[in-house]
């Protein structure tokens, strides 16, 4: 995976509500599954990051130093998030298209959806 991209696939309702299911491809994996270990690590680095956030706070460090922090960790979200959907996209969405019938324009949706989330945040 590479270190510009990351991104979440939550469904157009709740986040973390996913009514799709927990297998995307009918049977196999989530995409993300060969990068797992390098999500894994940058999420508990973003962890760290959150708790060095507050730390700064309770420490009263100077504004701007918390603020360029926050955008830190924005980005590095940001990267995750990325990822997910270059892999959901590239894994289940791609899959779905060649299986063909309403799953392909489901998933289509679905992956129109998250990117707009992710637009917007």
């Amino acid at each position: 995976m590479s270190e510009a991209t990351e991104v979440g696939n939550a469904p157009s309702s709740a986040p973390g509500n996913d009514t799709t299911g927990d297998v995307c491809c009918t049977g196999d994996s989530h995409g993300y599954i060969t990068a797992k270990d390098d999500y894994l690590g940058r999420l508990r680095r973003i962890e760290g990051q959150a708790r060095g956030l507050q730390r700064m706070v309770d420490e009263d460090k100077y504004c701007i130093d918390i603020l360029t922090q926050v955008s830190a960790m924005t980005k590095a979200l940001h990267a995750v998030a990325m990822g997910l959907l270059e892999d959901h996209i590239s894994h289940c969405v791609v899959k779905a298209a060649v299986d063909g019938g309403p799953e392909a324009e489901a998933k289509v949706t679905e992956a129109t959806d998250a990117i707009a989330r992710l637009v917007r945040s």
